[in-house]
């Protein structure tokens, strides 16, 4: 791919962007009792800040869907984003 393609089908690490890489994850998670909400971008390590309640909250594959869910698409999506953190 040219180079000057690749910054036209990233976004940028911004709340508004993050919501929407988050609420296409949202039917998934909602769909095993679940939920998700953003708390924050940490700006000074690039971290997302969310938080999973409802059945999320007592499952033992949060861990795997917090890392292989919802941080690989997000970092997919949003190059600047370095990972996930959940907070309580």
């Amino acid at each position: 791919m040219p180079s000057y393609l690749i910054g036209l089908l990233t976004m940028e690490l911004n709340e508004e962007n993050v919501m929407k890489v988050l609420e296409e994850l949202t039917p998934y998670i909602e769909a095993d009792g679940g939920w998700l909400e953003f708390v924050e971008i940490e700006h000074e390590t690039n971290f997302v800040k969310v938080r999973l309640g409802g059945a999320c909250s007592t499952c033992a594959m949060s861990a795997i869907t917090l890392k292989q869910g919802i941080e690989s698409k997000l970092t997919h999506e949003i190059p600047d984003c370095y990972g996930v953190v959940q907070v309580l």
